[in-house]
């Protein structure tokens, strides 16, 4: 499944709260034509990336800790894939959950 992320471990994701509806940030890669969601295995990378990510600056955005299978569950479910970022946005690995 992935090369970085082990099974049960824990990943940091951008949730953005609107109206009290929280969701996890999705992007869209215009080059490969693929949405995704940025996935970080340390917050800190989270933290230096989330001002690279397009994103609404008016809706509260917090970094949140998720179990990966978890993620991936509901990336699936929702046409998404997860893209494993590092701090300075680049990709690292491509997951297809």
């Amino acid at each position: 499944m992935s090369d970085l992320v082990k099974q049960g471990q824990w990943v940091w994701i951008i949730v953005q709260e609107k109206n009290g509806n929280e969701q996890f940030l999705g992007q869209y890669d215009n080059k490969s034509n693929e949405s995704y969601i940025p996935t970080f295995l340390e917050k800190d990378d989270a933290l230096q990336c989330i001002n690279l990510l397009t994103r609404d600056k008016s809706i509260k955005h917090e970094i949140q800790a998720i179990q990966f299978e978890d993620l991936g569950q509901s990336a699936s479910q929702n046409g998404f894939l997860l893209f494993v970022l590092n701090g300075e946005g680049e990709v690292l690995e491509k997951i297809e959950p």
